[in-house]
């Protein structure tokens, strides 16, 4: 079983922000085909700002982790400063993720800019 810092195993354990926002003002759907994980990310904008993001997870606990994470990172953030969360924000915000779960930061990475990109091409 893989070991997971205590901030992952907090987040997985205990998601913030589970759910879905109807209707989202930006939201997208992404998956990794070589581990199965999917994540569904929404968020609520207003005035250029993310006041609201709430994601829904199929994956391992890593990646779970990762999108209740992300969720925390975004709310408050404008759209741009949005669109500058990497994985290595999310990596390190998780506490570190060993070389075989990192790839749970790139889905989170991909959903926030997919998101961002789908809410500015409205």
């Amino acid at each position: 079983m893989a070991q997971y810092s205590d901030i992952v195993q907090e987040h997985f354990e205990n998601p913030r922000n589970i759910g879905s926002i109807a209707p989202a003002d930006a939201e997208a759907v992404v998956s990794n085909p070589a581990c199965g994980d999917v994540m569904h990310l929404y968020l609520r904008i207003e005035n250029d700002c993310i006041t609201e993001a709430k994601f829904q997870t199929m994956g391992c606990p890593a990646a779970i982790a990762a999108g209740s994470i992300t969720t925390e990172l975004l709310v408050g953030r404008s759209v741009d400063e949005a669109l500058t969360l990497s994985r290595l924000e999310v990596n390190t915000a998780l506490g570190g993720l060993s070389p075989q779960k990192v790839h749970t930061s790139v889905l989170a990475e991909d959903a926030v800019r997919l998101a961002l990109k789908r809410y500015r091409q409205r």
